[in-house]
C-alpha cells in the first residue's frame, strides 16, 4: 500500500495537475462556472445569504462547509466586519472566520466587494484546493492532514495558533510524540510547550516544513495502521472563544439568516 509520505508528496509536487484534475470534475466545474457567473450580482450580506449555490460554495472554500446551517451565526461574522477590534470575527479563536469576513468586506467595501479577485478567482481556488484535501482525505486522513499544514503553515505565528485549529494541532502533537493527557493542562503551558519544542519560524521555510512533514506521515502511519473516519472532526469549524450556549442563542436571533 501507498505510504502517507509517498501519497502526498506525489500529490503536493504536482499540485497544479492535482488542482486542474479536481476543477475538471463535472460537479466541481458546475458549481463553479455558477459562482463565477453570479458572485458579481451579490451587493450586500443579504444578497448573499439568500443565494444558497453562492453561500455554501464560499463557506467550502474557507473551510467552514460544516458551519452552513448557522446563518445567523454566519450573518454576524460578515456584518460585523473585521476592522474593529470588537469585531465578532476577530474574537473567535478560528481565522477561518476572519478569513471568510476579510474576503466578503461587506462592511468596508459595500457593494464593490464581490468585484475583487478575492472575491472571484480566489474563492475558486480555495474552493478547489479544499476539495481536493477532502478528496485525499477519504481515502487517507494523514494525506489531507499532511496537505492542510503545508497549505497553512506560512500563517503560523505562535503555539496558541497550533492549538487553535484542530487539524494542525494533531500534527503537531503526532509529530512531538505528546500524550493525550496534555490536554489537561493549562491552554498557555501547551501553547508555550509547543513554541520550546520546535521553532515556529521553521515553517516559513517550504523545505523545513518538507522535513517536518515526512516525520509526521511516518509517525502517522505506526499510529494509525488502520484510518478511521474520526480524523474528520479535526476539520470541523471551531466556535472556540465562545460558548456553545452564545453560539446556539446566535444561531436562533431573528436576524433574517434563514
Amino acid at each position: 500500500m501507498i505510504t502517507t509520505y509517498t501519497s502526498y508528496t506525489q500529490i503536493s509536487r504536482n499540485l497544479p495537475s492535482s488542482l486542474a484534475r479536481v476543477a475538471e470534475k463535472p460537479d466541481v466545474a458546475r458549481e463553479t462556472e455558477y459562482y463565477l457567473a453570479n458572485v458579481g450580482k451579490i451587493k450586500s450580506v443579504d444578497d448573499f445569504m439568500a443565494d444558497s449555490r453562492i453561500y455554501n460554495y464560499a463557506l467550502k472554500a474557507h473551510g467552514l462547509e460544516d458551519m452552513a446551517y448557522a446563518k445567523a451565526f454566519i450573518r454576524k461574522v460578515l456584518t460585523e466586519g473585521i476592522a474593529s477590534s470588537d469585531a465578532f470575527a476577530r474574537n473567535l479563536s478560528d481565522n477561518r472566520y476572519s478569513a471568510l469576513a476579510e474576503t466578503f468586506n461587506f462592511e468596508a467595501f459595500g457593494a464593490a466587494t464581490t468585484s475583487f479577485d478575492k472575491a472571484q478567482k480566489v474563492v475558486v481556488q480555495k474552493f478547489e484546493r479544499q476539495t481536493l484535501e477532502e478528496e485525499v482525505g477519504a481515502e487517507n486522513p494523514g494525506v489531507r492532514l499532511a496537505l492542510y499544514f503545508e497549505r497553512m503553515a506560512p500563517s503560523i505565528k505562535s503555539g496558541m495558533e497550533v492549538l487553535a485549529d484542530d487539524a494542525l494541532a494533531e500534527v503537531v502533537r503526532t509529530v512531538l510524540q505528546l500524550p493525550d493527557e496534555i490536554a489537561a493542562l493549562d491552554i498557555d503551558r501547551q501553547a508555550a510547550f509547543i513554541a520550546e519544542s520546535i521553532n515556529i519560524e521553521d515553517f516559513q521555510d517550504p523545505a523545513k516544513v518538507s522535513k517536518f512533514l515526512e516525520r509526521f506521515s511516518a509517525l502517522w502511519e505506526v499510529e494509525n495502521s488502520t484510518h478511521t473516519d474520526s480524523t474528520l472532526s479535526l476539520f470541523s469549524p471551531s466556535s472556540q472563544g465562545i460558548s456553545t450556549d452564545l453560539l446556539i442563542s446566535i444561531n436562533t436571533l431573528k436576524l433574517g439568516g434563514k
